[in-house]
């Protein structure tokens, strides 16, 4: 089994960190925490002209061949640059639940948008604690209510919705236009470059997927994939974070030392790429789990999600140390990894939810 990827899904890496070095460094990141990111618009076009959005997309969609390893690569070199594009709430979640559960008409409709370049957001809950009675209400082909947490909701166009059916009661998984009839809210987050907002529907024209057959089930299955996706996303914040602890290790010098060779500081990067690694093969497993639609997905996605959390928690947290005093100033960019390794260890679920699925999924496969 080779978990390695291709020479042209390196080439792929190479474009996109190329791009994205250029165009979305960290100081953009920064601007859309303080509210000032006007190019970050500009960074997701550049991405769609780049193919990144037609990622697992079909042919007929608009798609160019490239699947789940692709973007698992692009997920990866996202996360380095901490850049605050819609990728996860377009391609890991929206995009997911529409090749999940929509015909192949419906998709020919919707995924052409994304296609091009058009953002879109899933407005369901983002981990197992939810209340039905609290979805927002789908009658007559009518969407009423609210959705409390929507990843980058303020730039969607569109939003796969988790509602409840008036009639029967029974959750239903919807598709809706965001025009006048959503009120958007935004939301304070650890993250702000990672925004999320809520949504009051009033009256919103939605259409259910018309190929779902049991939307709780493809819920769990779109936070199965997003979680690889994430991963991949975690584990480039991590080794970004590890790169930074290093340079500064290498350039800060004590008692005429760099402090990078006094074996506290050794220990601490070594620790960090210790933890790097262990994520890494979990994610190349998920990647493979997700490519391939193997029976393993559920425990790889299991794994890669609680052993990157882990990773970039760790990696943003050492990062800081090894920084000392300067890594707690607002100045410095050791901030901007720990804000948003918090913000992603939280957003699919907590790391205890996950750690649970995973012994769960371990001692399914054990009793077989």
């Amino acid at each position: 089994m080779n978990f390695e990827f291709t020479e042209d899904q390196d080439a792929l890496r190479a474009e996109v960190r190329k791009f994205l070095v250029n165009e979305s460094p960290l100081s953009l990141a920064r601007a859309a925490m303080e509210h000032t990111g006007e190019r970050v618009g500009e960074v997701w076009r550049g991405l769609a002209d780049l193919g990144v959005t037609t990622l697992m997309l079909p042919a007929s969609c608009g798609g160019h061949g490239l699947g789940a390893l692709e973007l698992c690569v692009v997920a990866e070199e996202v996360g380095r640059q901490l850049s605050p594009v819609p990728l996860a709430s377009t391609l890991y979640l929206a995009a997911q639940a529409l090749l999940l559960g929509a015909s192949q008409a419906q998709q020919q409709r919707w995924l052409p948008r994304i296609a091009r370049g058009d953002a879109a957001t899933w407005a369901a809950p983002l981990d197992s604690q939810w209340n039905p009675q609290a979805l927002p209400v789908f009658e007559s082909g009518v969407l009423r209510g609210r959705a409390p947490l929507v990843p980058d909701g303020m730039a969607a166009a569109f939003a796969v919705v988790l509602a409840r059916d008036a009639r029967s009661e029974v959750p239903v998984l919807v598709l809706a236009e965001l025009g006048a009839c959503v009120r958007r809210t935004p939301r304070k987050t650890i993250d702000p470059a990672r925004p999320f907002a809520s949504f009051e529907f009033e009256g919103v024209e939605a259409e259910p997927l018309d190929a779902c057959a049991d939307p709780l089930a493809l819920l769990d299955t779109v936070r199965q994939r997003a979680a690889i996706l994430l991963a991949f996303e975690q584990l480039g914040g991590a080794d970004a974070a590890l790169d930074m602890a290093a340079s500064y290790a290498r350039e800060r010098r004590t008692f005429g030392r760099p402090i990078g060779s006094y074996q506290g500081i050794k220990h601490k990067l070594a620790d960090i790429y210790t933890r790097n690694q262990m994520a890494r093969s979990h994610c190349y497993y998920g990647a493979w789990a997700l490519a391939s639609g193997a029976s393993e997905l559920p425990l790889a996605a299991a794994g890669a999600r609680v052993s990157a959390s882990d990773a970039f928690g760790f990696a943003a947290q050492e990062n800081i140390q090894t920084h000392g005093g300067m890594g707690y100033t607002w100045e410095i960019d050791c901030h901007l990894f720990y804000r948003r390794a918090r913000q992603l260890a939280v957003m699919l679920g907590s790391t205890h939810e996950w750690r649970e699925r995973l012994v769960r999924e371990l001692e399914t496969q054990l009793a077989a």
